[in-house]
Parts: structure tokens; C-alpha cells; sequence
């Protein structure tokens, strides 16, 4: 099961979109008279953030009668979530509801496309995600990316060690940086180390110096093979990653160049899902109204 947002930021999304009541419904004085509000696909689609989706509905007073779960496939026309409550809390809560499951499963939709054609070549693929998210949203696109099948590729500065060349910079460049890699390693013998290569050149010394992961950096599918081999015969055992450029159409390819992980973003930027949404008085409720 993916994890949940906190309450907070259930709290947080609504009090941005609502922070002093809906005008609207108040002034046509439709807000008490109960309805329903159903989220429909419109195409195919990998869900995500259907749960934070329902919590927002219930804080705003409303109760979900229907919800599927994040990281279920389903086809075009099908209901993935339904509430019914008062019309103040449907239409307070329908928006913010709506741009949470469309942002998250259009990631999560577009991160199972590229693991499906990835693995189709190879099946032990690892495909992760950069933290290149948009600032505020981290939670809610790496809830996405896993239901899509991926992984994060880091979460943070804090919890894992990638060397590139704007840190080597600092220390008289990549070759001074190799000298002292067993010292590093030394310094967090528990932490994988990633060093990132900007050339085929770069990728085989790395390799050599003795590091856990070489990350290769935008070179083509055709001259990464042609590296990947390289690096086997020089570490058969090394983890290799490609990053730069990687997306739907040409993951496959990428995935046949014999790479133990692909890093990429794409996933990030595109459309979102299309959801529709229907609210509706339930009955007797227009003839309270009169």
C-alpha cells in the first residue's frame, strides 16, 4: 500500500483554494441541500492520490461512498471515486479533489508507460525518478511515480551520495576527486556511491576507481552500448545508470543497452489525467430548494 499525505497537508490544499467559504454557493443558497459528486476516467489510466483526493472531500464535510485505490489501471468510463454530502461540502472540496488525481495519476500514467516498455527488454530494469519535482509537490509526485511502478531516485540531499561534476570542481576536477574515492568510501562504508560521468572517458575511469554506481549522463542509446560493454569487461559487477533525456518513446532503446537503471524526470511535465466530474442534486433536493 502507498503511503498517505499527512492530515496537514490535506488541511493546507483545501485552506488555499477555500480560505474564507465558497461566495458562490453561499449567495445561490444551495450550500445545506445533498447531493453527490462522481470522479469518472476519461482513457486509461494508472490512479494516484485517490486517497488524499477522498480526505479532502470528507474534510470538507462530505462521505465517500466509492474509492478505488492508487495504482489501479483502469480503463476509460470508469467511476474511481464517489461522495455524497451537503452541496457546500461537494463543491468546496470538487476542485481541489479534481487537480490532486488528475496531476498525480497523469505522472503515475506516464511512469507505467515507460516501466512497461522498459521491462518488456529487460525485465530487472530499476527505473527512478529525479527530485526534480516542482517545490511544494515532492510528496504527491513521488506517491505517483511508485504507483506507476518506479522508485525515487533520491528523496534529498540527505539520504544518499551522488558525486557530480559541479562537486568535483571543487576539488581539482574528476581525476584529484578519484584519488581520494577510497577515502569517502571509508567515511559511509553503509551508503552506495553514485558518480556521475559526462563522457564515455569519464564512465571508465569511474568505473576503475572502485565505485558502487556509475551514472552516464545524456549520451545516445548507440554509444551507450557501446560504454556499457566497456565497462563490463573493465568491472563486470558494477551498477550502471543512464540518465538525460529519457522518456516514453525511447526507454525501449535505452533499456537495451544493457544499463541496470534509467534516471530520468519526464515524468514529471506532460498532461495531467482527465477526470471528469459530475455533481447532481440527489432527489428531492431541488424541491427543497424551492
Amino acid at each position: 500500500m502507498l503511503y498517505q499525505l499527512p492530515d496537514r497537508a490535506i488541511e493546507r490544499f483545501i485552506e488555499e483554494d477555500v480560505p474564507f467559504g465558497d461566495l458562490t454557493t453561499s449567495l445561490l443558497g444551495i450550500g445545506s441541500l445533498k447531493g453527490e459528486i462522481t470522479f469518472t476516467t476519461r482513457h486509461r489510466t494508472v490512479l494516484c492520490c485517490t486517497e488524499e483526493a477522498a480526505r479532502v472531500l470528507e474534510q470538507c464535510g462530505a462521505t465517500v461512498t466509492n474509492r478505488l485505490a492508487s495504482g489501479s489501471v483502469v480503463e476509460a468510463g470508469v467511476t474511481i471515486l464517489t461522495a455524497t454530502g451537503p452541496a457546500g461540502s461537494l463543491h468546496a472540496g470538487w476542485k481541489v479533489a479534481m487537480n490532486l488525481l488528475e496531476y498525480a495519476s497523469g505522472i503515475a500514467t506516464r511512469t507505467r508507460t515507460i516501466v512497461t516498455r522498459a521491462r518488456e527488454i529487460n525485465p530487472r530494469i530499476s527505473v527512478v525518478s529525479t527530485r526534480k519535482s516542482f517545490p511544494g509537490t515532492k510528496k504527491i509526485a513521488l506517491k505517483a511515480i511508485m504507483a506507476g511502478g518506479a522508485l525515487p531516485h533520491r528523496v534529498g540531499l540527505s539520504d544518499s551520495i551522488l558525486v557530480f561534476k559541479q562537486h568535483t570542481a571543487f576539488m581539482g576536477g574528476l581525476d584529484s576527486f578519484l584519488e581520494t574515492f577510497a577515502e569517502l568510501k571509508a567515511k559511509a562504508p553503509e551508503h552506495t556511491i553514485i558518480v556521475e560521468a559526462e563522457s564515455a572517458g569519464e564512465a571508465l575511469k569511474i568505473a576503475r576507481a572502485g565505485v558502487d554506481v556509475v551514472q552516464v549522463d545524456k549520451l545516445t542509446p548507440d554509444e551507450l552500448s557501446r560504454l556499457v560493454q566497456e565497462i563490463r569487461l573493465a568491472r563486470p559487477a558494477i551498477t550502471i545508470s543512464a540518465a538525460g533525456g529519457i522518456n516514453a518513446e525511447n526507454a525501449a532503446a535505452y533499456a537495451e543497452t544493457g544499463v541496470d537503471i534509467l534516471v530520468l524526470s519526464s515524468v514529471y511535465f506532460g498532461k495531467p489525467a482527465d477526470i471528469g466530474v459530475i455533481i447532481h442534486p440527489c432527489p428531492g433536493a431541488e424541491e427543497l430548494l424551492e
